[in-house]
């Protein structure tokens, strides 16, 4: 990342550091965590002029406000290597508001929610929404939409699409890189995207879900440097030896540290970073964001220092963000202080040299309503649909295919089971053996296309569960226990242009409107938050408690790169084999 400092400011910083000059603002008392060489500084001064530090040190330095630390730990401002903030259902500026407060003071974005419902108008209203936030959102572009040419999404981004937004000065790379086929084929699209991309920046995020060692040498061959879909230890092993950054996973579906982080030690560390990539936003109010990932990872026996840096400098080396992710001169003044090494419980947040957060509370708000076009609210467009077209023919009852859940993960077993069926030979979905019929609708251009097929271990006991948030290419995706209240979650959804609904014996019992690209609500978070609150209640309602978030795992069965089996609306779809069943 290429600076934007001033001659003024160059001469200022060099005053503040040969102490000839006061600076802005001193830190003193604090305990410096020095990332580069895994110790603590005590007794240093930290002085910060333009929002940069320019000197720590013992001082004395002038300031023309002190801030006393009083012992309290200070470390860089957190990174969150990839994050999807449409996740968070929340805009931009609304998702700033709750991840500042957790120390998240930087974030690497991947748009690609928006982009598969509404393309290139959706990125640019990320980016404009993104200017009204006092946190750091650097983008990656999309470079699958769609994720695969085996389902239909909102939207084709071809790299001539692309290639004008790379000008963007927030925009630093090519986002992860979904399509491996495209990539082992030699396909021209995707080769031309990769070249564009590498004529305008280092950066290019891999999607190595499930690749053998040949799988990872083509990506790496491709200039495809990191990869946040290790599932496995050994996984992360043959990545990192053929040179490859590591993202350790942590979000409200994918939980991935705990198998993950034994492969950390000193001398491989500094390949590897922490990310969210999908996280709720109930559960970023709750836990919090990167701050949860490294206090995880203490809890699983890494040195705190290790796993702060792993937070901080090496997610912003390996984006070449180079005045992010340490307390050192010319960094930025990004900063949490901590009143320990193992709880990381969050004091204080600075923002170059501001404070904006104290005892997880944001003490600067940005209160701006959305604008956005009828092309980002108008995308839910559904054909006429009757229970005739959920019905499931079974050729035989005794061997049903079926996507077998695994809580917390995003990847699913291909099961073969037996099922009741009518005497039209028709699926039945069975409460007892925790089967449901699931749909996928294409809901962008009224192709009429839907998917069926079955579901295990969702948990529902009675009702249904529908969503427009439905992984990558946002068609809507339903889940039920019988048709007629499938048909009421659909027409719900409808109703609302998007979003997420609970149906109970033909009533909605719960939703929230998602009126942007059917991702993302107009409202602020802790409305949205409420919303989430009752929807659960709902959800309860018609299924037990069971330990994991039914809403997240669902917008996943849809997902066509991710192991085992899946569907979309143009049918069931093995991913190991890459092909429809």
């Amino acid at each position: 990342m290429k600076g934007t400092t001033t001659i003024e400011q160059l001469r200022r910083r060099i005053a503040v550091a040969g102490r000839n000059h006061p600076a802005d603002l001193v830190i003193k008392n604090g305990k410096i965590i020095d990332i580069f060489n895994l110790e603590i500084l005590d007794h240093n001064q930290i002085a910060i002029v333009d929002g940069t530090i320019a000197a720590i040190g013992p001082g004395p330095y002038e300031g023309n406000h002190i801030i006393d630390a009083n012992g309290s730990y200070i470390a860089p401002g957190f990174i969150d290597g990839h994050v999807h903030i449409e996740s968070s259902m929340v805009t931009p500026t609304e998702f700033a508001k709750v991840v500042l407060p957790h120390g998240v003071t930087t974030v690497i974005t991947d748009p690609h929610e928006i982009a598969n419902v509404s393309g290139s108008k959706g990125i640019q209203f990320m980016l404009q929404d993104a200017e009204n936030t006092l946190l750091d959102i650097f983008f990656m572009l999309p470079s699958s939409v769609p994720a695969t040419s085996f389902e239909n999404a909102g939207a084709v981004l071809k790299a001539n699409d692309l290639e004008p937004l790379f000008s963007h000065p927030k925009v630093i790379g090519l986002a992860e890189v979904m399509d491996f086929p495209a990539v082992r084929n030699n396909d021209e699209q995707m080769i031309h995207k990769l070249i564009t991309a590498a004529n305008h920046t280092n950066n290019i995020d891999g999607h190595a879900a499930g690749l053998d060692l040949h799988g990872i040498n083509i990506y790496r061959a491709a200039s495809i440097k990191t990869d946040h879909e290790c599932i496995t230890a050994e996984e992360a092993k043959e990545r990192l030896r053929r040179g490859m950054y590591i993202m350790i996973r942590e979000g409200s579906t994918a939980k991935n540290l705990e198998a993950l982080i034994p492969v950390v030690h000193k001398g491989n560390s500094r390949r590897c970073f922490f990310c969210t990539d999908d996280k709720h936003l109930d559960d970023l109010m709750n836990e919090g964001s990167i701050n949860h990932n490294i206090r995880l990872a203490i809890k699983q026996g890494l040195d705190p220092i290790i796993a702060i840096q792993m937070a901080t400098l090496n997610a912003a080396e390996c984006y070449e963000l180079n005045t992010k992710g340490a307390i050192a001169p010319g960094y930025a003044a990004d900063m949490v202080f901590l009143d320990d090494l193992k709880k990381i419980k969050i004091l204080k947040v600075l923002k170059e040299g501001k404070i904006i957060a104290e005892n997880g509370k944001l003490l600067q708000k940005v209160n701006m309503q959305p604008s956005t076009s009828t092309a980002l609210t108008n995308t839910v467009i559904l054909p006429e649909i009757t229970e005739k077209h959920l019905q499931i023919p079974i050729k035989d009852p005794n061997k049903a295919i079926m996507i077998g859940i695994i809580p917390n993960q995003i990847i699913t077993k291909k099961l073969l089971e037996k099922v009741e069926i009518t005497a039209e030979g028709h699926f039945i979905a069975s409460i007892q053996k925790d089967q449901c019929k699931m749909a996928v609708i294409e809901r962008h251009k009224r192709t009429g296309n839907i998917g069926l097929g079955i579901v295990k271990g969702l948990g529902l006991k009675k009702g249904a569960i529908a969503t427009t948030v439905a992984h990558d290419s946002h068609n809507l995706i339903v889940a039920g226990t019988n048709d007629k209240d499938m048909l009421k979650a659909i027409s719900e959804i409808n109703k609302m242009k998007g979003g997420l609904v609970v149906i109970k014996e033909g009533k909605a019992i719960g939703s929230i409107p998602l009126e942007i690209a059917g991702l993302i609500s107009k409202k602020d978070y802790e409305t949205v938050n409420n919303e989430l609150q009752a929807l659960h209640d709902a959800l309860h309602e018609i299924s037990p408690n069971t330990g994991f978030n039914q809403f997240l795992t669902l917008s996943f069965l849809s997902l066509p790169v991710i192991p085992d089996l899946k569907l979309t609306d143009t049918g069931l779809f093995d991913v190991v084999q890459f092909k429809h069943i």
